[in-house]
C-alpha cells in the first residue's frame, strides 16, 4: 500500500491555477514534515516546497516563490499545493513526500507518493 496518495493533477493552460493534494493513508503525517518535489522528462527531481508538521514553517524553490503555496490540514491528514499563474516549465510529475525533518533534499524524506501529472500548455 502506497502511504501517500497525490491527486488533483491535470492539463491546464498557462496562467491557470491548479491545486494538488497529498493524502496520508498510513498516519504518517503526524509530526512529519511534508515536501513537494517534481520531475520533468529528462530532468532530475527537484524541490518545490515543504512545510513543517505544525504548518508554521514553509519554504519554496525560487522558481515557484510567489506563485505556489503549500498548506496542510492535519485534521484531514492532507497537504495541499496551490499553484497559481502556471507556466509551461511547471510541467512535471509532482510527488509528495514525508519525513521527520524539514528539508529541501529528497533524501531526507522516507515516504513517497506515486506522483500526479501536471501539464501546462502554452
Amino acid at each position: 500500500q502506497v502511504p501517500l496518495v497525490e491527486s488533483g493533477g491535470g492539463l491546464v493552460q498557462a496562467g491557470d491555477s491548479l491545486r494538488v493534494s497529498c493524502a496520508d493513508s498510513g498516519r504518517i503525517f503526524r509530526y512529519h514534515a511534508v515536501g513537494w518535489f517534481r520531475q520533468a522528462p529528462r530532468k532530475e527531481r527537484e524541490f518545490v516546497a515543504a512545510i513543517g508538521w505544525s504548518g508554521s514553517r514553509t519554504g519554496y524553490a525560487d522558481s515557484v516563490k510567489g506563485r505556489f503555496t503549500i498548506s496542510r490540514d492535519n485534521d484531514k491528514n492532507t497537504v495541499y499545493l496551490q499553484m497559481n499563474n502556471l507556466k509551461p516549465e511547471d510541467t512535471a510529475v509532482y510527488y509528495c513526500a514525508a519525513g521527520t525533518s524539514w528539508s529541501r533534499l529528497a533524501a531526507a524524506y522516507a515516504y513517497w507518493g506515486q506522483g500526479t501529472q501536471v501539464t501546462v500548455s502554452s
